[in-house]
């Protein structure tokens, strides 16, 4: 049993309510989408099938409890659900990224689901499979990367329509790095009083914006 993995490595968690805790990646090859602002296009292509015991065996060399499953896109592949369920069986806390196009319903509900909601600038706004919000717990995380105006606009009438009850700090607004400034958005966010929390890419900003493997 085997998955196409593309890097494992070590870092300080860069994203969600997680932001600043060491952080243990496994990033799986492969993705359905092709995002414009796409900071790890090397995903799709860079690849080894490496068995779930091994990847399991790596990440025990880190000695770090939280472990992120990320892309790509890790659904494309369908042990993934088993890599998750086996390291939760180990005592690891499980984050699982996610564009939100493919089901998260058999996902082991221990395992913290980070759903990124495609906004129009990303070009696949049209992908995002909308019964996905049925099967979020309280628990789960929503991502929005904001490129404009419009992406921002399009975030806050979902979070509007679609999610009016969802707790504001699971809730994400990352503004795409060098599109749109960190102040412009957290003004949009004030100006609205959304019911949600200014997400900055923590690894951008503390090393180089393309260094990979942080």
């Amino acid at each position: 049993m085997a998955l196409n993995l593309c890097e494992i490595f070590y870092s300080l968690q860069g994203e969600s309510t997680f932001t600043g805790l060491p952080c243990t990646f496994v990033r799986l090859s492969g993705c359905n989408l092709n995002c414009t602002w796409c900071d790890t296009v090397y995903a799709r292509d860079e690849s080894i099938s490496m068995p779930i015991k091994k990847i399991i065996d790596q990440v025990k060399t880190f000695d770090c409890s939280l472990v992120e499953i990320t892309g790509g896109e890790p659904l494309l592949q369908a042990q993934t659900p088993e890599l998750i369920s086996r390291l939760l069986a180990l005592n690891f806390q499980v984050l699982l990224e996610t564009n939100g196009s493919l089901s998260i319903r058999d996902i082991d509900p221990r395992c913290i689901r980070i759903l990124d909601i495609k906004c129009p600038s990303s070009n696949e706004a049209d992908a995002f499979l909308y019964e996905n919000l049925n099967y979020l717990t309280e628990k789960d995380e929503i991502k929005f990367v904001i490129g404009s105006r419009q992406d921002y606009e399009f975030a806050r009438a979902m979070l509007q329509e679609n999610l009016p009850k969802r707790p504001a700090a699971g809730i994400h607004l990352s503004p795409v790095f060098g599109q749109v400034t960190p102040e412009s958005l957290a003004a949009w966010i004030l100006e609205d009083r959304l019911p949600a929390r200014l997400s900055l890419q923590l690894h951008k900003i503390i090393w180089n914006p393309h260094q990979r493997g942080v």
